[in-house]
């Protein structure tokens, strides 16, 4: 989607309460999938299961995700409206229910079925901005809905503190259905009352101009990424994939979210041979996502403005790695709520930019590219997660190993820059 025909007075105002609703079915998946973090040992007390059955709950959400991020993202490319409502509606219903009965089988049948809608909510944070907004406020909307995303674990966290005892816990379901139904209603709504901006066509760069290569992911001769030009006769995963740029976004996504994942799970164990409570490590934990949403609401914007997004990266993969280092020699509650925190306001932003690139970049499969994206960082955070786990009785050589991973994706992130910038002139054309 290389523009907008704007001399058409229909196709003026981008249609912001398509992100209002998308930004709150986002939110209401992340709220169903981390309902029991704060509450573990309370719910696993209520319905007479183990703690680590209870944490399943929210583990089934990566797991799935890895399997269903492509077909999801194929649906979306495909049926993009039908496949969003139905990934709002899956998650309504998930929520829905887990109030049948106060047992662990409904509330891991709930769990599945919201689990299920989620790739199909996630990966569609680039297709719909880029078909409700113009082409200037896109790097806006995907900065919004992507923020959404990390808000939604805020909720999850609040809920989690309101509702502390095992007697309080269906009032927390109950407040969750609420929420993930209401934002259901807002973005049907708001798909099927206003219609889909309409791309204009193109534009083709002379002939005499230089022809970009193929290292760049540029098309020869036409001045289109490859994943656009190959839409219609390789099919969208084939498009996306051969891309060399999206590739190169989709190993550079396996480290932060991999160091993300193994922080939140694993900050509080780690910690805690310092002197650090569960009280004070949640608080730090919520903090950091504080700082996420804050930051990839506002970071990102101000980075694509300035066309700084592999200088960005280069940076936030550095202070991610600066502060594990310091938890590693230094850890302790005030070393913490400051790196982690730090963390938190510079890794997360490279999500929306990373997200932001693919729209650009992709076109008609940019629900498969955003698959590819998260189904690459989940993956990265299940390995991370397991390596970290395996040294949560060494915090020093965890905190390393994660500043290690972080230092290996910073020569991906600065490689990035030949390639964005080769886009951002054919775009120009």
């Amino acid at each position: 989607m290389k523009g907008l025909d704007y001399s058409s007075p229909m196709q003026i105002r981008s249609r912001w309460s398509a992100i209002v609703g998308y930004s709150l079915v986002g939110a209401a998946t992340q709220l169903v999938w981390l309902n029991f973090a704060g509450v573990t040992t309370v719910a696993a007390a209520r319905y007479g299961v183990s703690e680590s059955a209870i944490g399943w709950l929210a583990q089934v959400f990566p797991l799935l995700y890895v399997v269903l991020a492509i077909p999801c993202g194929l649906v979306l490319d495909r049926w993009f409206r039908a496949g969003l409502v139905a990934g709002a509606v899956l998650t309504a219903l998930g929520a829905l229910v887990r109030l049948i009965g106060d047992n662990f089988g409904w509330l891991l049948a709930g769990q599945i079925l919201a689990s299920i809608a989620q790739p199909l909510v996630l990966n569609a944070v680039t297709g719909i901005t880029g078909r409700y907004l113009r082409e200037k406020d896109r790097p806006t909307g995907i900065a919004i809905g992507t923020a959404s995303i990390f808000a939604g674990m805020v909720i999850a966290f609040l809920l989690s503190a309101l509702f502390t005892t095992a007697a309080a816990l269906p009032t927390m379901l109950v407040t969750t259905a609420a929420f993930c139904v209401l934002a259901a209603v807002v973005l049907v709504l708001a798909l099927y009352r206003y219609p889909e901006l309409q791309p204009e066509p193109a534009t083709q760069p002379e002939r005499d101009e230089p022809a970009p290569s193929l290292e760049d992911g540029v098309r020869p001769g036409t001045g289109a990424p490859l994943a656009v030009g190959a839409r219609h006769d390789r099919g969208a995963l084939a498009a996306a994939w051969g891309d060399p740029l999206i590739r190169r976004l989709c190993i550079l996504a396996i480290f932060p979210f991999g160091v993300f994942v193994a922080m939140s799970t694993f900050a509080q164990a780690l910690l805690e041979p310092a002197g650090v409570t569960g009280g004070t490590a949640s608080t730090i934990l919520l903090l950091q996502v504080i700082a996420g949403v804050i930051g990839s609401a506002t970071i990102p914007i101000l980075v694509v403005r300035r066309r700084a997004e592999s200088v960005l990266l280069m940076i936030s993969l550095s202070a991610t790695a600066a502060a594990c280092v310091l938890l590693a020699l230094a850890p302790g509650a005030f070393t913490g709520f400051v790196a982690i925190t730090l963390i938190g306001l510079l890794l997360l932003p490279a999500l929306p930019i990373v997200l932001e690139l693919v729209e650009r970049r992709t076109g008609e499969a940019e629900g498969t590219a955003a698959g590819l994206i998260w189904m690459a960082g989940n993956l990265g955070g299940l390995v991370v997660a397991v390596v970290v786990g395996l040294l949560v009785h060494h915090p020093a050589a965890a905190f390393l190993v994660m500043a290690a991973i972080a230092v290996i994706a910073v020569p991906g992130a600065r490689s990035l820059r030949r390639p964005i910038a080769a886009m951002r002139s054919q775009s120009q054309l």
